[in-house]
């Protein structure tokens, strides 16, 4: 079958060839950025796709030009029926890659193995183990460390996931950028951004800006090597000369990214999301359930997908709770 590419094209041209599937709701760790204070209310299990629904509408988006499949969460690891899941998708021959906390890696790993996801992205917002425990709410700062340790002694393709918080972590820039002497790994710090219930506001904010000063501060200009932008990039990268890895700067609040997005995400619940910062979501899976055709579905999501931020054009747009907090809280969305 020729993909139809019109169907994932929206009003400005870009092509959504970048699926992110968010397994499950439910996380074993409760950083306060993600999953507010007093939790969430849960989608029924019956609710939520089972692992045949996962698949019927991952062959859709692939049969339109999807060539692209994250798994998130919450934890996706968390899914009992995780390995048939990795199973059935890799029969769509298409890339399928994983952002986790990493707790679970060990006991996944053969399964990973074997349907050749090789790209990780990894959750660590801190090197200090006293930290880890205040941002995540549980003691498994050591699992963690370990299992990205095992991640790379077999060979994978690793990402390290770090929100920067101000107060928080933003002391920790150089350490992180450090790693990346010796292992060859890709740190991303990301801003703060805003999403249901996780008290966000631009003061707790830690900028590209920022990031680049404390950078710039600590290694000489000839040392500091810029990269080259990738295709539909997330990330500024840059590496210090001389060093195994690399770094970047995922800078969605002050320096988005937005006309090259090629991302569209599935909830747990079968719902698609044109955009991160987006409240609108369009149902797929009772549309699934009821034996309809979910290609019409598709297009109206990604037709209506606003050019920047859903609607939120500037930093007054995202300073206004009204706008900012009217989504999901995070773990629901999928990271």
């Amino acid at each position: 079958m020729t993909p139809n590419n019109t169907i994932l094209t929206d009003d400005f041209g870009r092509k959504h060839n970048y699926l992110r599937i968010s397994l499950i709701e439910k996380c074993n760790l409760r950083c306060t950025y993600c999953m507010p204070a007093d939790g969430i209310l849960l989608s029924p299990k019956k609710d939520l796709m089972t692992a045949d629904e996962i698949f019927q509408i991952a062959k859709t988006f692939v049969a339109n030009g999807v060539d692209k499949i994250r798994l998130t969460g919450g934890e996706p690891l968390l899914r009992k029926d995780f390995p048939e899941i990795i199973a059935k998708l890799a029969s769509l021959k298409t890339e399928i890659s994983i952002t986790t906390n990493g707790i679970l890696v060990d006991r996944h790993l053969a399964v990973l193995k074997q349907f050749n996801v090789q790209k990780i992205n990894l959750s660590l917002d801190t090197l200090v183990a006293s930290k880890f425990q205040t941002i995540t709410l549980r003691n498994q700062f050591e699992k963690v460390v370990d299992n990205l340790h095992l991640l790379l002694n077999n060979d994978f393709k690793i990402k390290v996931n770090v929100v920067l918080i101000k107060g928080f972590n933003e002391d920790e820039i150089i350490d992180f950028i450090k790693l990346t002497e010796f292992l060859p790994i890709s740190i991303r710090f990301i801003e703060f951004m805003p999403f249901a219930g996780n008290e966000w506001d631009r003061s707790k904010m830690v900028s590209q800006s920022e990031i680049l000063e404390q950078v710039n501060t600590h290694f000489l200009a000839s040392e500091i090597q810029k990269l080259d932008e990738e295709k539909n990039f997330t990330a500024r990268e840059f590496k210090i000369k001389n060093y195994l890895g690399s770094f970047g700067i995922i800078s969605s609040i002050t320096n988005p990214f937005c006309d090259g997005c090629n991302r569209i995400r599935l909830t747990a619940n079968g719902k698609i999301k044109n955009c991160l910062f987006s409240n609108a979501e369009t149902d797929l899976l009772t549309a699934l359930r009821n034996d309809e055709n979910i290609d019409d579905l598709i297009r109206f999501s990604i037709k209506n997908k606003k050019k920047v931020r859903a609607g939120m054009n500037t930093l007054q747009d995202l300073n206004n709770p009204v706008l900012n907090q009217d989504n999901r809280s995070m773990i629901a969305i999928g990271g």
